[in-house]
């Protein structure tokens, strides 16, 4: 396989999700998924038949991909072949997989709260960025991408710039995640004099003008879940689950979480409620509400015979 039209592919479709303001790990995921097509293939995907795309497809499946990759790579592909190769005849041909969603796993407030204190060094760096998903309901993505000027302690508010879908959201800032977040900011800068640089990440990484990346706050998580001893898969992604289904174990409304969470399909956050047997319980039959009491069997005429 030649190396020159695939660096020129990737630069194009690296390209075309820049314009298109593409997140960080679509972008990724999506280059990832045409290398293994054009791995598939032995050949550039600019030469691909269609053919060639439904006989990936049944290799991705013998090979026990999961739904949610195979859509994955479906997007991908269906995004290489309609916008950068122009060649959208090549996109009708791959599937889309429906399966049934799973509920989201949670964890206890105890569990949530012993997670925090486990959570590793250094500093408060990894407590103040999975508080943040617990206290706040953000995405992995949406904590790193965090900057110091996001954090509005007048308005007790966060300001999530670009989220899923490009859309800028506000979520909550409680007193708590915020004294968080301020001995955090303290350790991190020791010494600083005058007010805090706005646009720097507020979970930098070692590498100059660089946020945190995924894999070492979902490393931290798993550890954390482990020296806390819970025995449950844990990712950064519980936290927000958590976070969801304990406001609504708490009587805040599905719009309001909807809202929250950035979901733009109600639907989406009622997935929630399946998860709330509290709901379930604490809800009055209307049964019970009928003014009139119900007869004993005993007390019914039996229907006469004509």
């Amino acid at each position: 396989m030649s190396e020159k039209p695939i660096s020129d592919l990737r630069r194009r479709m690296l390209e075309d999700m820049a314009v298109r303001k593409f997140g960080e790990k679509t972008r990724h995921d999506y280059i990832r998924h045409v290398e293994a097509f054009a791995k598939f293939l032995g050949r550039s995907p600019d030469t691909a038949t269609a053919d060639d795309v439904r006989r990936f497809q049944v290799h991705l499946t013998e090979r026990g991909v999961q739904p949610p990759t195979l859509n994955s790579s479906a997007s991908a592909l269906r995004f290489v072949f309609g916008i950068t190769l122009d060649r959208a005849e090549l996109a009708r041909h791959l599937a889309r997989v429906h399966y049934p969603r799973k509920l989201p796993r949670v964890l206890s407030p105890e569990e949530v709260g012993r997670l925090l204190e486990a959570a590793p060094g250094p500093g408060l760096k990894y407590k103040a960025a999975l508080s943040i998903a617990y206290g706040a309901g953000l995405r992995a993505s949406e904590v790193m991408m965090l900057r110091v000027g996001d954090i509005d302690s007048k308005r007790m508010l966060i300001r999530v710039v670009q989220g899923k879908g490009h859309k800028d959201r506000y979520a909550m800032l409680s007193p708590r995640l915020l004294e968080v977040l301020r001995r955090y900011y303290r350790l991190l800068h020791p010494n600083a004099r005058g007010p805090a640089n706005p646009d720097e990440y507020l979970f930098p990484s070692w590498r100059t003008e660089h946020h945190m990346c995924s894999s070492s706050l979902q490393l931290a998580c798993r550890e954390a879940a482990l020296r806390a001893g819970i025995a449950k898969r844990v990712t950064v992604h519980t936290m927000r689950h958590s976070f969801a289904t304990h406001l609504l174990e708490n009587g805040t409304s599905l719009r309001t979480i909807q809202v929250l969470l950035g979901h733009s399909k109600i639907s989406t956050t009622s997935l929630y409620a399946a998860v709330t047997p509290k709901l379930v319980a604490a809800t009055v039959s209307p049964l019970d509400k009928l003014h009139e009491p119900v007869k004993p069997a005993s007390a019914i005429p039996k229907r006469t015979q004509q």
